[in-house]
C-alpha cells in the first residue's frame, strides 16, 4: 500500500504567509473605506453648518431698516472677521422695533449675537456703539460653526456719475446716509474652513435698499 502525502512544513508556512498578506491587503483597504467615510462625514456637517449659518445672515440681511427710517445712521458695518448689522424685528401683534446683530469670528468660532429690541433711536445708538466695542453683556453668543479659519466680506455699490458699480472691500465704506454719499446694495461674505484653501462665498442683498 502507498503512503498518504501530506503538506510539507514549507507548504503550510508559504500558505499561512499568503493569507497573512491577503488579511493585511484587506484591513488596509477597510480602515482607508472607514477613514475617508469619517473625513467625508465631518466636512458634510461643516458644510452644512456653513450653510444654515449664510441662511441666517440672509434673513438678517433681508430685514435691515430702511435708510430714512434710522434718519442717517449707519446699519451695517463689516470688516475681517466681524460684521455688525441692524434688522427690524417684526413679531405678531407688536409693533415693528429695532435691534443690533454682530457675526464674529474669534479663535476658529463664528459667533451670532443679538441685541434687545427697541423702538428709540437713541437706545439703539447706544447698543451699536456697545456691539462695535463687545461691551454688551446682554448680547449672548450663539456658537454657529466651528473651524472657521476667517471671514472677509466685500459690499456691491451702484453706479454713480463718477463712478462704475462693483464690488469693494467692505473696510471703510459707510453705510450712513448723507448727502451725495451712495449706499451698498449687496454684501458678500466669503468663509474659509480651516485646512481649506477654497472659501465658501455667498451673497445677499440687502434689505430694500
Amino acid at each position: 500500500m502507498k503512503s498518504a502525502r501530506g503538506f510539507t512544513l514549507i507548504e503550510l508556512l508559504l500558505a499561512i504567509s499568503i493569507l497573512a498578506i491577503i488579511a493585511v491587503l484587506g484591513w488596509r483597504g477597510l480602515d482607508s473605506i472607514v477613514r475617508s467615510r469619517e473625513t467625508l462625514t465631518v466636512s458634510m456637517e461643516q458644510t452644512r453648518g456653513l450653510q444654515l449659518a449664510f441662511a441666517q445672515m440672509q434673513s438678517d440681511c433681508a430685514n435691515l431698516p430702511d435708510a430714512a427710517l434710522l434718519r442717517g445712521r449707519a446699519f451695517l458695518q463689516a470688516e475681517d472677521n466681524r460684521i455688525t448689522l441692524v434688522r427690524m424685528v417684526m413679531t405678531e401683534n407688536q409693533p415693528t422695533r429695532l435691534q443690533v446683530v454682530s457675526y464674529r469670528v474669534a479663535g476658529g468660532v463664528l459667533t451670532r449675537r443679538e441685541s434687545l429690541a427697541t423702538r428709540e433711536l437713541t437706545q439703539l445708538d447706544n447698543l451699536w456703539q456697545a456691539a462695535l466695542g463687545d461691551t454688551d453683556a446682554s448680547m449672548a453668543a450663539v456658537a454657529l460653526q466651528s473651524s472657521i479659519q476667517g471671514m472677509a466680506m466685500r459690499m456691491w455699490m451702484p453706479s454713480t456719475a463718477a463712478t462704475a458699480g462693483g464690488w469693494r472691500p467692505a473696510a471703510g465704506i459707510s453705510t450712513a446716509a448723507a448727502a451725495g454719499n451712495s449706499l451698498p446694495t449687496g454684501l458678500e461674505v466669503s468663509m474659509t474652513q480651516q485646512g481649506q484653501e477654497i472659501p465658501m462665498v455667498k451673497s445677499f442683498l440687502l434689505g430694500a435698499l
